[in-house]
């Protein structure tokens, strides 16, 4: 029961980060993994018409980092490093990545994701994720 207040507890701070009043995100957190929607819109485009990098990457990044920081119950996590792959084009529909921790120790995590447009896949990242020094308490929107 405790872990399950830490991953809604989790929610609630990813949801009230301000970025978020734009993407308006869907999250689920669960041990060692998280899943984030969003609905596609056009001012997410770039020039060319499709969805623009930073989306994928900060839905990538996000999951990735929500699995890992759901084995961390005191301390918010810190993105060391981060890859992303690229490998189809969106335009329309949902934005979907499911992250998962891969391996950890006592004050790293190292985590992937995918995400997905419907069944298809479009990007993944993975990345390295460390204890921070900033309690969760004083982070907006964690509370349990």
């Amino acid at each position: 029961m405790k872990n399950e207040k830490h991953f809604k507890a989790l929610e609630s701070m990813y949801l009230a980060a301000p970025t978020n009043e734009y993407y308006k995100p869907v999250i689920n957190i669960s041990e060692g993994e998280s899943e984030i929607t969003i609905e596609l819109k056009e001012s997410m485009y770039h020039s060319a018409n499709a969805v623009h990098g930073s989306v994928y990457f900060k839905l990538l990044d996000d999951s990735a980092f929500f699995a890992a920081n759901s084995f961390e119950m005191d301390f918010f996590v810190l993105t060391s490093s981060f890859t992303t792959y690229l490998t189809r084009p969106m335009t329309s529909g949902q934005l979907k990545a499911v992250g998962r921790v891969v391996s950890k120790t006592k004050n790293q995590w190292i985590a992937e994701s995918v995400a997905y447009n419907g069944e298809k896949e479009v990007a993944r990242g993975s990345g390295v994720f460390v204890r921070g020094k900033t309690k969760l308490l004083d982070a907006r929107g964690y509370s349990i």
